[in-house]
């Protein structure tokens, strides 16, 4: 049985608060869901495949297979500003010392 005073405990731990209407709501919840897991514990599964995954779709992934890629020229073509070959951008950092 779950009380009032183990749901403090937790949502302490958690760093969360809740007023005492609100943790009788959850006490009284987590309480359900812990007597229904009580009760499908006792469930007799002999024999029953574990359900890994709903749904019977069989994966939409492609081949990895190499594909011709883009020239550094036709790359270079899609930027604002370039380099030596290279894409230039603004700097970040001063190299001035103080």
């Amino acid at each position: 049985m779950i009380d009032k005073k183990l749901v403090q405990h937790v949502a302490h731990l958690a760093k969360l608060e809740f007023d005492d209407a609100q943790l009788d709501k959850f006490t009284k919840q987590l309480d359900e869901i812990i007597t229904m897991e009580d009760e499908l514990a006792q469930v007799d599964t002999t024999g029953v495949q574990p359900t890994t995954h709903i749904s019977r779709q069989k994966t939409s992934f492609r081949a990895d297979e190499v594909q011709p890629n883009n020239s550094r020229e036709e790359l270079l073509q899609n930027v604002p500003e370039q380099q030596d070959g290279l894409i230039k951008v603004p700097a970040i950092l001063d190299n001035e010392e103080e």
